[in-house]
């Protein structure tokens, strides 16, 4: 193999690996751009229910803590979600999957613990109109 082919080998090596990181990068990038950092809708809570079962991150929902579930975020990502009515807010991490069902059709978009609803103020109403702000997300 002469040196010329060599050159041509390392620069179509070169293209491959600049290709791959492209496309690794523009991935991430959608994956990123794909998660809207301020969110508007209705939240509702959780708990009950689902206290001491495991959640989809795999940790067993403690109603108490400062948790919540949403549908597309990833888990693992913290969150603030503000009740729009009273001004409270709370700084929750995300460890389950929903809202789904009858609150989902209504335009609810995060479901809450109950000790998150109690620190927001809605534990009687049920459902509040929040704006959900994404403050950081996982590795």
């Amino acid at each position: 193999m002469g040196f010329g082919s060599r050159v041509r080998g390392l620069r179509l090596l070169g293209l491959l690996a600049a290709a791959v990181l492209v496309m690794f990068v523009a991935r991430w990038s959608a994956a990123s751009a794909d998660v809207p950092a301020l969110q508007f809708g209705l939240a509702s809570w959780y708990g009950p229910g689902f206290h001491g079962e495991e959640t989809a991150s795999g940790e067993i929902f403690d109603q108490r803590e400062m948790v919540a579930a949403h549908r597309t975020l990833p888990l693992g990502s913290v969150i603030r979600v503000t009740n729009l009515e009273n001004g409270r807010r709370v700084t929750l991490r995300v460890i389950d999957r929903g809202p789904y069902g009858r609150n989902f059709r209504k335009g609810t978009i995060v479901d809450v613990s109950r000790g998150a609803a109690s620190r927001l103020g809605f534990l009687k109403d049920g459902l509040v109109r929040v704006r959900l702000e994404v403050l950081n997300l996982p590795d």
